[in-house]
């Protein structure tokens, strides 16, 4: 009997502690002994989990239920005769309470995909900073790098430093030495395709019989006008054999206000890529250049080799003649010279926000030669007119 008592022990962390003197019940009854409870007491929950195999850990109040399913299905009775015994077990420790606690198993691999999916959202947002690049390769040479809002192609390192803008877009301005009939104009360019497209001032390549271009490194192309458009003061030339070259990112002049710091790239007066800084001091101002084809004639044809405009019913430069346009421009104290004009005016991030266009000098009033120079009045055209302009230019441009 001891021995009995001593089984019923072992099995206390698996199954009803009562279950051994249940099985008894059909046979010979001892007076000696006590019946047993009604109910069984309650037992205390074991609050330390038992590992059954290896690798699995489970808590006793699943064991109980997993051994419960078991001796029910093993044993018919209590001794392996009897239905008693059977039934006060499962009626003892029901399997109902158990089965919630696969749940958390169960709630953490649902939680899996989940987190697969939010894994793959912000890998596609870390992608999503070089897919205008990916595209532009894929898509062709001359796909233009354009940006709607503020793009920042300046490492981060440097950015926000004018020479970061200086060492990050430097590469994508040119100088431009066109021959006249009677003379040379001196300019600055833009390349906005990988193969050699090049965004100037009209003014620069006007009434040109051929055209010389040198890269930030040194090599020289010959260029052909592609289209031009004297009532935007834009042209449009295109570098022979010329491949892998760095495009200039377009930004958003919509965006630009007073006060943005900004930086000048040209060669003014043949000094190649000369940088220059300053602020954006006033929008949408209207200036008037000169669409004569003649004007452009003798260094960029104003007095003094600067490009006459007119601004504020007064002219600046020389006389821009009879034949003109007016576009909205913005206004720099970034320092523009002769050979500036269809350089670039970009922005802290390195994006292209104008084409510099217009400066006015001192010496246009009066002034010896000698006073010529930036006194800090420079006008860009906006870039987004550039944008809007640009399939006419591809397509040959309003003057061709």
């Amino acid at each position: 009997m001891t021995e009995s008592f001593r089984r019923d022990g072992e099995y206390e962390q698996y199954a009803n502690p009562y279950q051994g003197a249940q099985q008894h019940a059909s046979s010979p009854v001892n007076p000696e002994w006590p019946p047993p409870p009604a109910q069984p007491p309650a037992q205390p929950v074991q609050p330390q989990p038992v590992t059954v195999e290896p690798g699995t850990t489970v808590w006793p109040g699943q064991q109980q239920t997993a051994y419960t399913a078991s001796a029910a299905g093993v044993s018919g009775d209590g001794n392996g005769g009897g239905t008693g015994g059977g039934t006060a077990v499962l009626t003892a420790i029901p399997a109902e309470p158990s089965a919630p606690s696969p749940a958390p198993a169960q709630k953490k691999r649902a939680r899996g995909p989940l987190a697969l999916l939010a894994a793959v959202a912000i890998v596609a947002a870390a992608i999503g900073g070089g897919t205008a690049y990916g595209i532009q390769e894929l898509t062709g040479n001359d796909t233009v790098t354009s940006s709607s809002t503020s793009t920042n192609v300046i490492p981060s390192a440097d950015k926000g430093t004018v020479s970061g803008v200086a060492k990050a877009v430097s590469p994508s301005i040119v100088e431009i030495n066109a021959t006249l009939s009677n003379g040379s104009s001196t300019g600055s360019g833009v390349i906005i395709t990988s193969d050699g497209e090049i965004i100037t001032n009209n003014h620069v390549i006007s009434g040109a019989s051929s055209i010389k271009v040198s890269t930030s490194d040194g090599k020289e192309y010959t260029a052909k006008v592609v289209g031009t458009d004297s009532a935007k003061d834009l042209a449009l030339i295109k570098l022979e054999n010329a491949s892998g070259l760095t495009a200039a990112t377009l930004g958003d002049s919509d965006g630009v206000q007073v006060g943005d710091e900004v930086v000048a790239i040209g060669s003014p007066e043949g000094l190649t890529g000369t940088v220059t800084s300053g602020i954006v001091s006033a929008l949408d101002r209207d200036v008037t250049v000169s669409t004569d084809e003649s004007q452009s004639q003798g260094s960029q044809g104003g007095g003094n080799g600067q490009w006459p405009f007119e601004f504020g019913g007064q002219q600046f430069n020389g006389d821009t003649g009879s034949s003109t346009t007016t576009y909205k421009a913005l206004q720099t104290d970034a320092s523009l010279n002769p050979g500036n004009s269809g350089g670039a005016l970009i922005d802290m991030n390195g994006n292209i926000i104008g084409i510099n266009s217009a400066m006015y000098s001192a010496s246009s009033s009066g002034s010896s030669s000698s006073d010529a120079g930036s006194v800090g009045l420079g006008f860009a055209i906006p870039i987004n007119t550039v944008k809007a302009d640009l399939a006419k230019l591809r397509a040959g441009g309003s003057d061709s």
